[in-house]
């Protein structure tokens, strides 16, 4: 099979890398098909491999006693399994599931924990990307304590279109209210108010987005903190 060429790469990440960096990491990249609510990586098992999505949102979510709750959210801005493996750990407490079924490129963790030691460069960037992504939790935490039900709806939907090409997201109401972690019939309402002022149009199992300059009004500074720490430390998506 041909090496992956870093041209013909969606990935951002990847697409930052200097020629030489890339170089270390493109022999080892595989390209998969993610499937709709497939474990990328499971909760308190050895991280085996690490992903790059070209396309698709994963989520990354926190349970107990069955009950599920998002504090993260990567697309190809990201990688999956990142934190721990670059923190010096082999393992999470955190789930990361497909959200929105799509591709990836994924890489063994000894391949690239080889490639981040060959590489001060390699290693620094994935890290800055590492700190974008614990501010982002860090901001979940801010709304999901600080917001009502329709700012985190707000924020959310905006996190996704950032993630999606066009302005639909596909997605189910149920869905939405375990990622949320309030009742469906709250999330219903919610999307009913956002719809009504012409924020977003919703329809079965998918919503289209807009206006959002009214959706980031919504949000009360919860959107934006992570997506500016990003272009700081790496640079516009």
């Amino acid at each position: 099979m041909a090496q992956i060429q870093q041209s013909d790469i969606r990935n951002i990440l990847l697409r930052k890398l200097s020629p030489q960096d890339f170089a270390l990491l493109a022999p080892h990249l595989e390209p998969i098909s993610t499937q709709l609510r497939e474990d990328m990586v499971t909760a308190n098992r050895p991280v085996a491999e690490c992903y790059f999505p070209e396309s698709g949102i994963t989520s990354v979510v926190a349970s107990h006693d069955g009950r599920e709750i998002e504090i993260g959210l990567i697309g190809r801005e990201g990688m999956v399994g990142a934190v721990p493996v670059l923190l010096g750990n082999d393992r999470t407490p955190h789930t990361s599931f497909t959200q929105m079924a799509g591709e990836s490129l994924g890489i063994a963790t000894p391949a690239l924990l080889d490639a981040v030691g060959r590489s001060e460069s390699l290693r620094l960037l994935l890290l800055r990307y590492v700190q974008t992504h614990v501010t982002q939790v860090g901001q979940t935490a801010f709304a999901q304590g600080a917001l009502g039900l329709e700012s985190r709806l707000a924020r959310w939907l905006l996190m996704c279109h950032d993630r999606v090409d066009g302005d639909e997201i596909l997605l189910t109401h149920e869905f939405l209210s375990t990622m949320l972690g309030v009742q469906r019939a709250g999330v219903t309402l919610a999307l009913q108010n956002l719809e009504g002022a012409g924020r977003i149009r919703s329809r079965r199992k998918r919503i289209q987005i807009l206006d959002r300059e009214r959706l980031h009004a919504l949000t009360n500074g919860a959107y934006g903190v992570p997506e500016a720490e990003y272009e700081r430390l790496i640079g516009k998506a």
